[in-house]
């Protein structure tokens, strides 16, 4: 019996425990294995692995370069492939500890030659405004993963979400339909599974012996919603892909339940000092926003834009696909080449403003002003590329040249 392995991850700790209890009691011979990092300060991670009925085993590891990640990447792959070789453990749910991202875990997973079969990301929609307002440093709540850990909570929430093709939603009495409306607006692709708690363990599926789990198959228990998402199948690739700020599968338009979402797609280059200017209005705008963007500045760099909870990470992703020579193409993967073609404009090639701004309460109509306020004017426009590159180079120290 091959193993199936199912990643699922998630600030919002009590929805993901009761993510992992569910599956444990809907999928036969399945196995949770989780890395805590909250003993990380003492300098080990405690590993656990149980079933259903309880705790099986339990270990720690070292810390691999101060680093509480490091250490699990190093323990993760050896355990799951004890699992598979045992034979007797059809699903193996991969519990990660709160503020460990599932892309990272998702690859590693795939690159130890294992299986991964699903990723789910659990939330309870009454805090998803909350967790993406926030900006305090995981370290100051405690839940950095490295001495070195810079990360936010609004930020590695937002990826969190993003990265899983299902949200397990948790029943939440204090949620109401704005809440609601937001998750389904930042995420529109996902597949949302309803999740509610978890019968006791007293009242829980009886596990099955060994000997019987070696013969099951999909069809001998129900499927449950939650199950075919473990066991429906994962491509690591095609979701890297699909979070590369340069084919991102971006938001689409949307207005429901006093939750907006603004597209903002222009082709005119930003003027520099002008939206360096307005960078704090525009990432205090909405509650979450992302896409790419190009200056006028820097007319072969395709910038990416990020903003959670009042910050904003702007970044440099390599060259636009227009500036490379036409022999470097057959080198780009084709899901980039196709999504450059989307965008392609006879004069900047698939040079583009591609904003997505998601918020109850936006003021799509400032916003758009404000926007539109930074891109050159006609006479800047008119003046050509080398004028261009003569503008005040204000992203130079945000972009550390």
């Amino acid at each position: 019996m091959s193993l199936s392995v199912a990643i699922v991850g998630g600030l919002h700790a009590d929805a993901r425990r009761a993510t992992v209890a569910r599956l444990l009691t809907e999928v036969p011979g399945s196995v949770v294995l989780h890395h805590d990092l909250a003993t990380a300060a003492a300098g080990t991670v405690v590993r656990t692995i149980r079933d259903a009925t309880g705790i099986r085993s339990a270990g720690e590891t070292p810390l691999v370069n101060d680093c509480a990640c490091c250490a699990l990447r190093e323990d993760l792959v050896p355990e799951l492939r004890r699992l598979a070789a045992d034979g007797t453990t059809r699903l193996a749910v991969v519990e990660l500890w709160d503020s460990v991202e599932p892309k990272a875990m998702a690859e590693v997973v795939a690159a130890g030659g294992l299986t991964v079969t699903g990723v789910i990301t659990a939330v309870d929609p009454a805090l998803v405004l909350p967790y993406l307002g926030n900006g305090d440093d995981l370290a100051e709540r405690g839940l950095a993963a490295a001495a070195t850990d810079q990360r936010t909570v609004a930020d590695t929430f937002a990826r969190q979400l993003e990265y899983a093709p299902v949200l397990a939603v948790t029943d939440s009495p204090e949620a109401d339909d704005e809440d609601r409306e937001l998750l389904a607006q930042l995420h529109p692709t996902a597949r949302q599974v309803p999740v509610r708690d978890a019968p006791s363990q007293a009242s829980a599926i009886a596990p099955t012996r060994p000997q019987a789990l070696h013969n099951t198959s999909p069809s001998v228990f129900p499927p449950t919603p939650l199950a075919r998402a473990a066991l429906a199948g994962f491509d690591v690739e095609a979701a890297a892909a699909a979070q590369h700020p340069a084919c991102a599968l971006l938001p689409a338009e949307a207005d429901a339940h006093g939750v907006c979402t603004l597209v903002w797609h222009r082709e005119r280059p930003f003027h520099p000092e002008r939206l360096y200017e307005a960078l704090e209005d525009l990432t205090c705008a909405a509650a979450r926003s992302r896409g790419r963007f190009w200056l006028a500045d820097r007319p072969d760099t395709l910038l990416h834009w990020d903003a959670a909870g009042g910050a904003l990470c702007v970044e440099g992703v390599g060259p636009w696909l227009a500036s490379l020579p036409d022999g470097a193409w057959d080198m780009v993967p084709p899901v980039r080449r196709a999504a450059a073609a989307l965008d392609w404009h006879p004069e900047h090639g698939d040079r583009c403003q591609h904003l997505v701004f998601t918020s109850p309460g936006l003021d799509r109509d400032g916003l758009e002003r404000l926007l539109e306020s930074c891109l050159l004017t006609d006479a800047e426009y008119a003046a050509g590329r080398d004028a261009w590159k003569r503008l005040p180079p204000a992203f130079d120290t945000l972009l550390e040249v």
